[in-house]
């Protein structure tokens, strides 16, 4: 970035937003009546629907949205008619388990009588705590909260149907406003109170097994899952059914699925342990950003680039992947450029432009009339787009891949085929099942990483050939076995091995550079990545 487009940035940033953080951004009550609103705060039961706006505070002037972005902002100013929250006989009747979310959104877990969980999560954000404190008092409280005019606030609403036709698992959330002061929730009645929410299925432990199509045994977040795929050779994911569901991440532009927007469901099956995803925290589909002079500036490819918006084109795929990066080379290195182009087309065949139809009808009426056109329009051309965006999403993933053993005796065997193809294979020591498998094509792969993990594992790299994908032995704890056979044409050694040099049996090879060190943080492997 040149220096004086530093200088244009901050002398707009100056210009527009100059002063202290604003006392009173937020409006009083999203209630659009304010007669209705004052009776709510005398007589809890004056009314069971209200007319809100979810954001009116977002409306802004032109030279304000010049600068700053349109976003969303008609629909966070549009009346919708909700209903009003009733503990008592809300589903069946709900009581709050616990407090949760994050430092932006107010959350509850909640429990139903038939002890399922449900998760009430406020649609507005208040997102300066993720600011240092000495930021908190400034303009920039003013710009982080405003830019909160990109979410569509109504978006997780048009999902259902579409994630319906495509077999992935969902929840089927719902519009709710908790009154002021409401006493049912106890402790919490301050913190919940005069807000719009989503109401909406939580599928995280085994209490919501029965939801999910299969009979898994346990539902269980993304920390936990990766600690049992990787301390543990009988635990396995479903990478075909994470890799639609990433598709589908791409179709409706969430850039945020990082590995806290998951959780997974556990399935026993010959002795194994499957997980498959399911898909939560849908506040960023339907993104939009780059409306503004200064946003389109920090969204460019040397800035932030993530914040990608919402358009008819997949016009940065990469973008969309960047949050997500963690989970994605974990749950999704198996996966063939075939595969991802059969779900694709898998995709495509089942959201069909009726089912995109009725699933932008699920917009309240008054967001419907302003941005359902527009939003069907926008679906139906990405998904027709969708095995282009899916070719691109594997080739960024194919460019530097993870093959991860796990904390027990695992064998890695490497294979260069010919100049064009690598072959991997991951065996379990146990019972020499094959756990791993895929074929690499040098024009796509430029590395492979093999993390052994814990315990005693075995390499073996072969093949004679004159090009070849680099590949990188990381050893792990344990006692291993590492053998490299291969002999690879033209200049630079092509099998990098790192260990500890105790405890490591080394057979070297022409192919091999020795990277071996006294300092166990060679091992290091990021398990969780939170």
């Amino acid at each position: 970035m040149k220096p004086y487009w530093r200088q244009v940035i901050l002398a707009l940033i100056l210009i527009t937003s100059a002063g202290c953080a604003r006392k009173n951004f937020y409006a009083e009550t999203p209630v659009v009546d304010a007669e209705v609103y004052q009776r709510l705060k005398t007589d809890p039961k004056a009314t069971d629907s209200v007319t809100v706006k979810a954001g009116a505070h977002y409306k802004r002037g032109f030279l304000h949205r010049l600068f700053w972005g349109q976003h969303h902002r008609p629909l966070w100013s549009a009346p919708v008619t909700v209903p009003v929250f009733e503990m008592d006989t809300t589903w069946g009747g709900l009581k709050v388990e616990k407090l949760g979310g994050g430092f932006q959104t107010t959350s509850f877990t909640m429990v139903g009588p038939n002890n399922k969980t449900y998760a009430l999560r406020s649609l507005d954000k208040e997102p300066s705590e993720v600011l240092p404190n000495v930021w908190r008092k400034t303009f920039v409280v003013n710009i982080l909260r405003d830019q909160i005019s990109a979410i569509n606030p109504y978006g997780a609403l048009v999902l259902p149907p579409m994630a319906r036709a495509a077999g992935i698992p969902h929840a089927a959330p719902q519009l709710v406003y908790v009154r002021p002061h409401d006493a049912d929730f106890g402790e919490h009645e301050e913190v919940a109170s005069n807000k719009v929410y989503m109401l909406e299925e939580k599928y995280t432990d085994e209490r919501m097994v029965d939801e999910i199509t299969g009979n898994p045994s346990d539902i269980v977040g993304s920390g936990k899952m990766l600690n049992h795929r990787f301390g543990e050779d009988d635990h396995f994911i479903d990478q075909t059914a994470f890799a639609k569901a990433r598709l589908f991440d791409l179709l409706i532009n969430d850039w945020d699925r990082h590995e806290g927007q998951w959780e997974w469901a556990e399935f026993e099956r010959g002795g194994n342990h499957y997980y498959r995803p399911i898909p939560k925290d849908r506040d960023n589909a339907f993104y939009r950003f780059q409306d503004g002079i200064i946003p389109w500036i920090f969204s460019r490819n040397w800035a932030i680039r993530k914040f990608e918006s919402f358009d008819e084109d997949f016009e940065d795929v990469y973008a969309l992947t960047i949050n997500s990066q963690f989970i994605d080379q974990r749950a999704l290195s198996k996966v063939t450029r075939e595969q991802f182009d059969s779900l694709a087309v898998a995709l495509q065949q089942s959201i069909t432009d009726e089912v995109i139809a009725q699933a932008v009808r699920q917009f309240p009426e008054a967001i419907y009339e302003l941005e359902g056109e527009r939003t069907s329009e926008k679906l139906i051309s990405r998904r027709n787009q969708l095995r282009e965006a899916a070719a691109k999403f594997y080739e960024i993933l194919a460019k530097e891949v993870l093959v991860i053993g796990t904390d027990e005796e695992d064998k890695f065997e490497v294979k260069r085929l010919n100049d064009e193809e690598t072959e991997v294979t991951v065996r379990r020591k146990s019972d020499d099942m094959v756990t791993y498998h895929r074929i690499f094509k040098r024009p796509e792969t430029k590395l492979i990483t093999l993390h052994g993990l814990a315990e005693d594992d075995k390499f073996e790299v072969s093949g004679e050939v004159r090009k070849s994908i680099k590949v990188k032995i990381v050893g792990g704890r344990g006692e291993d076995e590492i053998t490299d056979k291969s002999r690879v044409g033209g200049w630079g050694k092509k099998t990098r091995v790192y260990d500890t040099v105790r405890g490591t049996e080394l057979e070297a090879g022409p192919e091999t550079k020795d990277k071996r060190t006294s300092d166990v943080r060679v091992h290091a492997f990021d398990r969780e990545g939170f």
